[in-house]
């Protein structure tokens, strides 16, 4: 059973989900701290190049299954067009409101 994403703890990860849920590509951008990193399956990746390829170009989608840490971590089964569905963890460490690094990977 999927959490709604209103009820997400965190609210910059909450932010974060809704952007990535409504394709919102200006919005997500928004969330992200200036030099904001990411990793996919522990291997740093080009935010902007994962993110277009891997959410807004194949339609990504984030059900959140479960989270902790305050919301900062959470499961999820995410799908796109391009992988089909899988089981994420995804990891956030957020300052003033914006995400400085996102880490994700099959869970």
């Amino acid at each position: 059973m999927s959490i709604q994403v209103n009820r997400l703890a965190d609210p910059t990860v909450r932010a974060f989900v809704t952007a990535v849920n409504s394709h919102d590509k200006a919005a997500f951008e928004a969330l992200l701290a200036p030099g904001a990193t990411m990793s996919d399956d522990g291997t740093d990746r080009d935010v902007a190049d994962w993110t277009d390829r891997e959410i807004f170009s194949s339609n990504g989608h984030m059900d959140v299954e479960s989270e902790a840490d305050g919301g900062r971590v959470l499961t999820v089964s995410y799908r796109n067009d391009a992988w089909g569905e899988m089981r994420t963890k995804w990891r956030f460490t957020v300052d003033d409101g914006k995400v400085t690094r996102f880490e994700t990977g099959q869970a």
